[in-house]
């Protein structure tokens, strides 16, 4: 049987599960023809005659004058038409000047799109449209200082940033790897963007200080060589009008109404800007969608959009929920999937468009196996000439979730794009010296392996490396490495473990490549990596481990550490040349993304890969423990249910990509251990089969218990970590302790015997 019919209409457990659809939309009839004596019906008579044409709630976004207004715009939901459209009706309905008027957004090529489209409103002045502010949050604020004196250069390419951390490191004496310079980069722009100070961060542990004498240095050099940073734009905005409250009153006065767009992105620094520039007329629109609020990491703050009227009690709120990217079928699903989140504002997507092809869902065995019926199925549309390759985007949860799928897109030579950093598993700063253990097996005399692997032996690079060229000079050896015993001041505990790490590199040729990564895993390297501060602010220790298990996945192809290595490099080699060659835009190529980056774009046809319980939701938001250093409570919210949240965000904001076709794999083994469906596809079923689910709960195949959203409890529910019983005639289940047995994949039913999994469970709260 093809690959092509691995894929059905069910995922596989919700068999007599009705397939969720949207309702659609009434007929769009121009509410300008019913109007016909508005002093505003000429103005939408020629938006309709240049072929734009508003929907209710649309029309009453536009015709909003004064105020606050908040727009809920669902996806695909025609944000940016009203964002427009309202802008040409201030303009030729009211009269305001363009210069009075200031509309923000994330990106450049959004604030550009935005601009050329009210240019080409019917019935504007060209030269008037011109005087419009519609920026992005760096481009405005960056002219306002530099017109009030700022004139230091931006520092903003990114390979320089990195440089000048890794040298700041050598300085302090860390080695050039101690912290990840995107990482470091990332956390200080955290503290800047909720106005955290550098005398402000903590020093409680040797990893903090460090933190601050970095960022301290950092900050030094910037100012003695007349750079500022991005960040440092917003941040010197704020404080210029904090200092100058005449500069102040003047953009007040000047800015009559503001514009803000993708207002789930905004983050403290940001939300504050906006505030100060609209009082006192608060004549402030903003338009977001708390349900794609998919970036809490990089600052995002969802509750500027769920608790408006707190802070503008006399707003407006408007509901964009007519859908005009996908079919019924696709935005169904996203409603459903969507609807179990507590903390969002309520909404209900319509579609526009009718459609016999339905998502379609696959349970393949591995992620080799998912990355297999995938491209077979891309490369059949191709050559029957229905598809191009440019139609279709793979998207993921995280980054090392693209392992199998680009692994072999570059050994076929299929034309596709990375919008990751290009950066195979095997380049990873934490996988490669696993890697390099292993060419040492094969090549001891492999410097730059030696060099990769020093830090796990807790040696200097730079040391280790000057010992070991210096001794070679002199009398080389068949395993470099022993050199290392002559490094000075070595105690004896450090000597035995060169020795037994020589040892450990021999014995890896008669091993196969995964019994190996797991003996270098369990010997010393999961210790190393866990126990470093550096690395656990680096990365969340989850992720760590997930970085390592989808390194052990790929080694068990493979029958010999040779033909491992002989992959790698094959693949590497492959990739590299495909990366020189790269381009911004996808063109005619497969787009590879994680959800993150998809946020905002479109595609005719989606693959969603991963939706399996551990990738999406990620292992990290179905155990507390792991959270801790990641999420904050909310109120009295668990961190738990925080977590799931936006990780159902995630998978919402994935469905929604697609216009025409959307494919979901879940794959039964992730990274080899069993792996339930996700819940949220599971849940979006149950809710669809209404009256006939079962008021309490649902017992899916896999034996995990899952709350039916259709249900009306009698009060209050919230979900909980639970152990549940895999054996499907027993009900059992019990309370994770997230303490105690977060290491355990596993566990004994008290009842029966049987095993009992990780899942969730709905309890009164």
């Amino acid at each position: 049987m093809s690959s092509i019919h691995r894929f059905t209409s069910l995922p596989s457990g919700t068999a007599g599960s009705a397939i969720p659809h949207a309702e659609i939309a009434s007929p769009n009839i121009a509410a300008q023809r019913n109007n016909a004596q508005d002093r505003d019906a000429g103005f939408f008579r020629t938006l309709e005659q240049s072929g734009l044409t508003l929907n209710k709630p649309q029309l009453e976004a536009v015709r909003h004058h004064t105020g606050p207004l908040l727009t809920l715009a669902g996806a695909g939901s025609g944000k940016t038409s009203v964002l427009i459209c309202r802008t040409g009706y201030l303009l030729a309905v009211h009269g305001i000047p363009a210069s009075a008027i200031l509309l923000l957004t994330f990106s450049t090529k959004a604030a550009a799109e935005m601009r050329e489209r009210i240019a080409r409103l019917p019935g504007l002045n060209a030269s008037a449209v011109h005087q419009l502010q519609a920026r992005t949050f760096h481009s405005f604020f960056l002219q306002l200082i530099r017109r009030h004196g700022n004139q230091l250069d931006i520092f903003h390419e990114t390979r320089r940033q990195h440089i000048l951390l890794k040298q700041i490191m050598r300085e302090l004496g860390l080695q050039q790897d101690a912290y990840q310079p995107e990482t470091l980069l990332a956390l200080l722009s955290s503290y800047k963007m909720n106005l955290v100070g550098l005398d402000e961060l903590p020093e409680a542990t040797d990893g903090e200080k460090e933190i601050k004498r970095i960022f301290a240095r950092y900050e030094d050099w910037k100012q003695e060589n007349g750079k500022i940073d991005f960040d440092d734009v917003l941040l010197s905005a704020y404080r210029l009008l904090k200092q100058q409250s005449d500069l102040l009153r003047s953009l007040q006065t000047r800015f009559q109404y503001v514009m803000i767009d993708e207002f789930q992105d905004t983050n403290h620094l940001q939300y504050e800007l906006i505030r100060m520039i609209a009082e006192p007329r608060q004549n402030l629109m903003v338009v977001g969608d708390d349900d794609q609020t998919i970036y809490s990491f990089n600052g995002a703050r969802s509750e500027f959009i769920l608790h408006f009227e707190k802070r503008y009690p006399s707003a407006k709120v408007i509901t964009l929920d007519i859908n005009y990217r996908s079919t019924t079928a696709i935005v169904g699903l996203g409603n459903e999937i969507i609807r179990h989140n507590k903390e969002r504002r309520p909404k209900t997507l319509q579609a526009t468009k009718e459609s016999a092809v339905k998502p379609q869902y696959m349970r393949p065995h591995t992620a080799d196996d998912e990355a297999d019926q995938i491209i077979t199925r891309i490369l059949q549309e191709v050559q029957q000439g229905t598809r191009t390759y440019g139609d279709f985007a793979i998207l993921y949860r995280s980054s090392s979730n693209n392992r199998a799928i680009l692994e072999q897109l570059v050994l076929k030579g299929i034309p596709h794009i990375d919008f990751g950093d290009g950066q195979l598993l095997y380049e990873h700063w934490l996988v490669k010296p696993v890697v390099d253990h292993l060419r040492l097996s094969l090549n001891r005399r492999n410097f730059d392996a030696m060099e990769s692997i020093l830090p796990s032996l807790y040696l200097n690079r730079e040391k280790g490396m000057a010992i070991i060229r210096a001794k070679e000079a002199i009398r080389p050896k068949k395993g470099p490495l022993v050199h290392l015993l002559s490094l000075p001041e070595l105690k004896d505990y450090q000597k035995d473990k060169i020795t037994d790490r020589l040892a450990l590199i021999k014995s890896f040729v008669t091993m196969k490549p995964a019994q190996a990564i797991i003996h270098i895993r369990k010997t010393f390297y999961d210790a190393y990596s866990e126990a470093s501060e550096r690395h656990k602010l680096t990365l969340h220790k989850e992720m760590l481990k997930e970085l390592l298990d989808e390194l052990e996945a790929s080694a068990a192809r493979f029958d010999t550490v040779e033909a491992f290595i002989a992959f790698i490099d094959d693949v590497v080699a492959k990739n590299s040349d495909n990366t020189r060659q790269k381009l911004q835009e996808q063109g005619n190529r497969i787009a590879l993304m994680t959800i993150h980056r998809s946020k905002g774009l479109e595609f005719p046809v989606v693959c969603l890969i991963g939706a399996s319980d551990g990738s999406l939701p990620h292992s990290s938001a179905l155990d507390t423990d792991r959270m801790k250093d990641v999420f904050t409570r909310t109120g009295s919210r668990p961190i738990s249910s925080v977590a799931l949240e936006e990780e159902r965000r995630l998978a919402y904001v994935a469905v929604t990509r697609a216009r025409e076709e959307l494919f979901i794999s879940s794959p039964s083994q992730y990274r080899g251990k069993k792996a339930a469906i996700s819940q949220f596809v599971l849940a979006a079923f149950q809710q669809a089969a209404g009256p006939s689910a079962s008021p309490k709960s649902v017992h899916t195949k896999t034996g995990r218990h899952i709350s039916s959203p259709g249900s009306k409890p009698a009060g209050e529910t919230e979900t909980v970590l639970a152990w549940v019983c895999t054996s499907p005639p027993c009900i059992a289940w019990t309370r994770i302790d997230p303490y105690k047995e977060a290491h355990l994949t596993s566990k004994p039913c008290p009842l029966c015997k049987s095993a009992m999994e990780k899942g969730s469970k709905a309890v009164p709260v």
